[in-house]
């Protein structure tokens, strides 16, 4: 991971951490003692990521929540759960890439996991059509959720993706009907579910996976309806205005927090998750294990209403100086 590429605004954080490597070289090669530059370079990269975490601007976290180097669905299955068992196909017409499913266990107890998921290298991607799915994933998603069903199995969905793929053969094939299906659905299970917010969520595309009991949001994703670009082209004609439009859609976990949106916010490690997948992992399962005990503890005659409750609850109209 540490050849990732880096972004505008990691570059001060780089170069120190390009400096810290040069010194660590220097010392093994000539065997002397760097220990006190090493303090104060290593001092002055906590203080600069710390600073960088908190400053960042929206446009600037979709950034962070694009990145390439950012953890996937199959990353957090890989060091979250056991016994992973991916299951294939909507029973339909295909199977989707775009979106992962199957069965594992969580600290022993089985459970269905279902994600979007991208590619790392341009042949995955457009295997995986860059975590976009066509109607076929969405209907298999559905399936598995309505297999957990089956079995009294809690779902838990990892949603990362930048919508639902627009194409002309997703259209046919009833993409917008797939999508509305899901919504339907997911609010009638009687199943514990909770959605994982940990990259991209984009639109109606990111909803398909995302009307759950629970929604957790990594410190540095986003939730929207659109894509800064795709508002920015609507309201001011114009892509550049991409930064404000991020602004104006609210669409960090703290704007997701504050509309009762996400119901909590996961803290990554400084400089984001793609820094260090293995603690970003672990706070996923320490927040997803006390979340999904909580809502297990429910009755099924108790969990609708309180879903329903919850997205009801949701956002408010503010105008002028009041709410």
């Amino acid at each position: 991971m540490s050849s990732r590429p880096h972004l505008g605004f990691e570059r001060d954080v780089a170069e120190l951490q390009a400096e810290i490597d040069r010194l660590l070289e220097l010392a093994d090669r000539k065997g002397t003692d760097v220990s006190g530059e090493l303090r104060e370079l290593r001092s002055r990269l906590e203080r600069l990521t710390g600073e960088s975490r908190w400053s960042l601007s929206a446009f600037e976290k979709v950034q962070v929540a694009r990145h390439p180097r950012r953890p996937y669905t199959l990353d957090y299955v890989e060091r979250i759960f056991t016994d992973w068992i991916e299951l294939h196909g909507d029973r339909a017409f295909r199977d989707d890439a775009a979106v992962v499913g199957g069965w594992a266990r969580l600290e022993g107890a089985p459970l269905m996991v279902v994600g979007h998921q991208k590619g790392r290298s341009m042949k995955e991607n457009l295997r995986r059509n860059f975590g976009m799915p066509h109607p076929e994933g969405y209907r298999k998603a559905l399936r598995l959720m309505r297999l957990a069903e089956k079995f009294g199995r809690p779902v838990v969905t990892f949603i990362d993706t930048p919508g639902a793929y627009p194409g002309v053969g997703a259209e046919r094939r009833g993409q917008a009907e797939a999508i509305a299906t899901n919504l339907r659905e997911m609010a009638r299970l009687r199943i514990p579910t909770i959605s994982v917010v940990i990259g991209e969520g984009g639109s109606g595309g990111a909803l398909a996976l995302g009307l759950t009991d629970r929604i957790l949001v990594l410190e540095h994703a986003i939730y929207s309806v659109i894509s800064p670009e795709g508002c920015a082209a609507i309201l001011w004609r114009s892509a550049d205005e991409r930064e404000r439009a991020a602004e104006a859609l609210r669409l960090t976990a703290g704007d997701l927090e504050e509309f009762g949106v996400a119901d909590e916010i996961i803290p990554e490690p400084a400089g984001g998750a793609h820094t260090d997948w293995d603690a970003q992992a672990e706070a996923v399962r320490t927040v997803l294990l006390r979340h999904l005990g909580e809502v297990t503890r429910l009755g099924a005659r108790e969990r609708g209403p309180c879903r329903h409750g919850k997205y009801r609850a949701i956002g408010a109209w503010r105008h002028g100086g009041g709410t």
